[in-house]
């Protein structure tokens, strides 16, 4: 009964690797995927993006948000920090600019805990162009 067993292995075995081999060759001589044709620019339907990536750190009493622009138009950000007790100051920064490939690190405080803090997105005016009058 012991031959028969291991003979039923053997058997088993061999199977199962010549089955791996022939799922392996249909895989390797599977044709290759027609090439996908460039991809075109996204539609211009909706507003350019310009909001910078932020990310914002609450450390006991303290807020940070560090904000990238990775777009080519200015963004203009604002730290909104809200206080957890409510005898202290909810707090706004004043407006940011924050160029094309530029960065900005603006803080808050409470006096105790932060219950939420948050950055708001809006885009920049342009600026007026430069150079001379009449030229």
């Amino acid at each position: 009964m012991r031959a028969l067993h291991r003979g039923f292995a053997a058997y088993a075995s061999v199977a199962a690797l010549l089955l791996g081999t022939a799922v392996a060759a249909e895989v390797h001589a599977a044709p290759a995927p027609a090439e996908e044709p460039a991809a075109a620019a996204p539609a211009d339907d909706g507003p350019e993006s310009f909001e910078a990536s932020c990310h914002t750190v609450v450390e006991g009493s303290r807020v940070a948000a560090h904000c990238r622009n990775p777009y080519p138009r200015t963004d203009r950000i604002r730290l909104h920090v809200e206080c957890d007790r409510w005898w202290d100051l909810d707090t706004d920064s004043a407006p940011v600019d924050v160029a094309p490939a530029d960065h900005a690190t603006l803080t808050a405080r409470c006096w105790k805990e932060v219950r939420s803090a948050w950055v708001t997105h809006e885009p920049a005016a342009d600026p007026a162009p430069s150079g001379r009058p009449g030229t």
